[in-house]
């Protein structure tokens, strides 16, 4: 049976909850009490448990909203009539906006896939692909790369900016490297 649709009110409390709990659990990880979040969020803490009934399925939501907004914006860029610009300042975006959440890097890097996430980083996986499929077929990066090999690179550059956060230029030695030569 499906759910009812969520009034507009609620719509928005859940958003906003979401969004609080994602700034939560890039500082304090799954340390952060939910009533901090409620708090952060600006609501009480039943309107938290209303739309998550734990910590767990609340940070499972954070992760699968990222994992399908990075999906999303992979897909609308794949038409672009700049290929190859579009995969780097793409690439090079994901990596800023993932070093700073753990969670974020932790679920990019898992290579079992958990059931909850698992239809949204399928699509981020797909859209990435497709990303660099038309962005090597523009010449714009090196042809031995696939999917599998862009998401170890991620992985790679994720670690680089959350261990030495000053180090912007080892990802554009990254990035260089995957161009066509």
């Amino acid at each position: 049976m499906e759910k009812p649709a969520l009034r507009a009110d609620a719509r928005r409390n859940r958003a906003r909850v979401l969004a609080a709990a994602e700034a939560a659990f890039a500082v304090d990880g799954l340390s952060v009490p939910l009533d901090d979040i409620a708090r952060l969020a600006g609501v009480g803490a039943g309107t938290v448990y209303r739309h998550f009934p734990s910590k767990e399925a609340l940070f499972q939501a954070v992760v699968v909203e990222r994992l399908e907004q990075y999906g999303v914006e992979a897909q609308e860029l794949i038409d672009s009539d700049a290929p190859g610009e579009a995969f780097y300042d793409y690439f090079t975006r994901v990596i800023e906006q993932a070093s700073r959440n753990r969670a974020i890097c932790e679920a990019l890097g898992e290579t079992s896939g958990s059931a909850y996430k698992a239809e949204a980083a399928e699509r981020f996986r797909v859209n990435l692909t497709a990303l660099l499929e038309r962005a090597q077929a523009a010449g714009a990066v090196r042809a031995d790369i696939d999917g599998e090999d862009l998401r170890a690179l991620i992985v790679g550059a994720l670690a680089v900016e959350r261990f030495t956060p000053d180090s912007r230029h080892l990802v554009r030695v990254l990035l260089d490297g995957l161009r066509k030569v």
